[in-house]
C-alpha cells in the first residue's frame, strides 16, 4: 500500500484520532486557577475539538525526563501532560486512570477527547491523566515532512526515511524513543503525581505500552484495560495484509448474505480485486470535489490509494458499510466519490501520526518480522507495506529492546481485554492469546465492531464497573448482546429499510 498514506501511517494500528489539541485558555475566558498534583504544578488548559463538541477543561503541565537514561546529564525531554480532575466534590479514589494512545505515533492529549464519553462515569471518582508519549504531540514531536513524489518503491521509502532521520537527529537521539523508554517515562509520571498505583487503558499500540508497564511494574499497576490488543509475543512487521483480508471477508459477507445488497452491488471482494488490478495496470485521472474546500480538483487514483482507503474504512463499521457501494461505483467507472474520500482520509492521517516516533518504535522492536511472503502476494495490501517498512528500518537508528520484550504478559493484575469481531488489524484471536496468560483477565469480543471498541454499546458501563471493582469476571456482559451489525449501504442514502 506504500502510498503517501503509508508514509505517514506506517502502522496505522489505531483509527485516526480527531485533530484535537491541548491549548491554553483563551484570553477572554474567566481566569482559572492552577492546581497541584503530587510534585507537579499544572495550569488551566483546554482540550479542543475541531469536530464541533465542546472543549474539555483540563490542567496541563510538563515533566522533564532524560532522553537517554544511561546518560542522565544529557539532553532532556519535556513530557506534555494533561490532567482531567473530577468536577464534583466527593470521596475520590487515589489511583488515577492513564490513557495510552495508539499508532504508534498518536498524541494521547490530542486523541483523548473523542473517547471522553466512555470515561464520563469513571471521571466522577478518578483523575484521568494523559501523557503524550515521547516523540508525539508536544513531547518533542518527531514528525517527518511528507514527500510529494509518486515513487512508492521500497528504495524510495528507504531514501525518504534516511532524509527524515537526518533532519530529526538534530533534535533527538532516535534510538531512545521506544516503548521501553515510554514505560520508564510513565513510571516517572506516576511518581511525580504521587500515585501508589495506576490504572492503564491502552488502545491499539497503547496496549503494548500497557502490557510492558504491567510486566515491569506489577506492584504499581492496579488494573489494565486492553482495547484492540496486540500480544507482546506478536511482532508488528508482517501482520497487516492477512488480518485485513480476513476482516474484509467477514465485513463483505454482510453484503453477499443480504439479498438486497447482493442484487444491487454484487460481490464486493471480486469487484475490489478487479478494480485494484485495473488501477495497478493503469491509474486513472479523476475530477472530484475536495471535501474540505468544496473546490473541483484533479487527481490520480491508483491502487495504493484505494487499498489505503479500504484498510482504514475497515477499522470502523459505519464507514466499512459504505465500502461495497464505493467499490461498485468505481468498478463502473464512477471514481469521484472514492477519490474524494481517499484524499480526505489521506490528509487527516498525515496530520495525526508522528512518523519519526513510529519508526523508532517498530524498527527497534519489530524489524526482523518485516518480510514479504508468498501468501500475502494476492491480498489487498500485498507485500508493499512489509517491503517498505523493511527498507525504512534498514536506515533508521535503532534502540535495544529487553531480552524478554516479546514474552507474553503473565500477571495477576486484573485485566479487561476488548476486541472487535471485524477488527482488521488486531483480530479477536489476539485477545484470546493474551487472556490465556492472565488468570484475572477476561475477553469481550464485540459483535460487528472494528478497531477501538471502548465506546461501543454498553461498553462504557462495563468499563466503569471494572474500574470500580477491578474484577472482570464479575461483570454482567449480557448487555453487549444488544449491539447489532451495521447493515451494508446499498446506496449513498444508507441501507435498505
Amino acid at each position: 500500500m506504500m502510498s503517501r498514506t503509508i508514509r505517514t501511517t506506517v502502522l496505522g494500528m489505531a483509527v485516526a484520532g480527531g485533530l484535537l489539541g491541548c491549548s491554553a485558555s483563551p484570553p477572554d475566558a474567566a481566569p482559572a486557577k492552577g492546581m497541584v498534583l503530587g510534585s507537579l504544578a499544572f495550569k488551566p488548559c483546554s482540550l479542543d475539538s475541531t469536530f464541533g463538541r465542546a472543549s474539555l477543561e483540563a490542567q496541563c503541565a510538563t515533566l522533564q525526563v532524560p532522553e537517554d537514561r544511561a546518560n542522565p546529564q544529557g539532553r532532556r525531554i519535556a513530557l506534555n501532560i494533561a490532567w482531567l480532575a473530577p468536577e464534583k466534590e466527593g470521596n475520590f479514589k487515589p489511583d488515577p486512570v492513564l490513557f495510552l494512545a495508539g499508532g504508534p505515533g498518536q498524541s494521547a492529549v490530542d486523541s483523548y477527547p473523542m473517547l471522553d464519553p466512555a470515561f464520563t462515569k469513571v471521571r466522577e471518582q478518578r483523575n484521568v491523566i494523559l501523557v503524550d508519549q515521547r516523540g508525539t504531540g508536544d513531547s518533542n514531536l518527531l514528525a517527518c515532512t511528507d514527500s510529494e513524489g509518486t515513487d512508492v518503491s521500497a528504495a524510495a521509502m528507504g531514501a525518504h526515511a534516511a532524509a527524515c532521520a537526518r533532519t530529526l537527529s538534530q533534535k533527538a537521539d532516535l534510538r531512545h524513543y521506544t516503548t521501553t523508554d515510554a514505560v520508564a517515562d510513565l513510571e516517572d509520571v506516576r511518581k511525580a503525581i504521587g500515585a501508589e498505583q495506576i490504572n492503564l487503558i491502552g488502545v491499539s499500540y497503547g496496549t503494548r505500552v500497557a502490557q510492558q508497564y504491567a510486566m515491569r511494574h506489577p506492584q504499581q499497576t492496579r488494573s489494565i484495560v486492553l482495547d484492540s490488543v496486540v500480544p507482546n509475543s506478536q511482532p508488528l512487521g508482517n501482520i497487516f495484509a492477512r488480518n485485513l483480508d480476513d476482516a474484509l471477508a467477514k465485513q463483505f459477507a454482510q453484503c453477499t448474505l443480504t439479498p438486497s445488497c447482493k442484487d444491487a452491488l454484487g460481490d464486493p471482494r471480486a469487484e475490489l480485486d478487479a478494480l485494484l488490478a485495473r488501477l495497478r495496470a493503469q491509474p486513472v485521472s479523476v475530477t472530484y470535489r475536495d471535501a474540505a474546500t468544496g473546490e473541483q480538483k484533479q487527481g490520480e487514483l491508483n491502487a495504493d490509494l484505494v487499498a489505503g482507503l479500504v484498510r482504514m474504512y475497515a477499522y470502523m463499521p459505519a464507514a466499512g458499510a459504505l465500502l461495497p457501494k464505493l467499490i461498485h461505483e468505481a468498478s463502473a467507472g464512477r471514481y469521484e466519490n472514492l477519490m474524494a474520500l481517499a484524499q480526505m482520509l489521506q490528509s487527516d492521517m498525515s496530520q495525526s501520526m508522528a512518523m519519526g516516533m513510529q519508526l523508532s518504535v517498530v524498527c527497534s522492536e519489530d524489524a526482523d518480522s518485516m518480510v514479504a511472503t508468498a501468501g500475502d502476494e494476492h491480498t489487498v495490501l500485498g507485500n508493499r507495506m512489509a517491503e517498505g517498512l523493511a527498507a525504512m528500518c534498514a536506515v533508521w537508528p535503532k534502540g535495544k529492546a529487553p531480552a524478554d520484550f516479546h514474552a507474553p504478559l503473565a500477571t495477576q493484575v486484573p485485566a479487561l481485554v476488548l476486541e472487535g469481531e471485524f477488527d482488521p488489524v488486531t483480530p479477536p484471536r489476539y485477545g484470546e492469546e493474551v487472556v490465556k496468560h492472565l488468570p484475572n483477565g477476561r475477553l469481550f469480543v464485540l459483535r460487528g465492531q472494528g478497531h477501538n471498541v471502548i465506546g461501543a454499546g454498553c461498553m462504557p458501563k462495563l468499563f466503569t464497573e471494572f474500574m470500580d471493582k477491578a474484577d472482570a469476571r464479575a461483570l454482567d456482559a449480557s448487555c453487549l448482546d444488544k449491539i447489532n451489525y451495521v447493515p451494508p449501504f446499498t446506496s449513498f442514502n444508507g441501507w435498505e429499510p
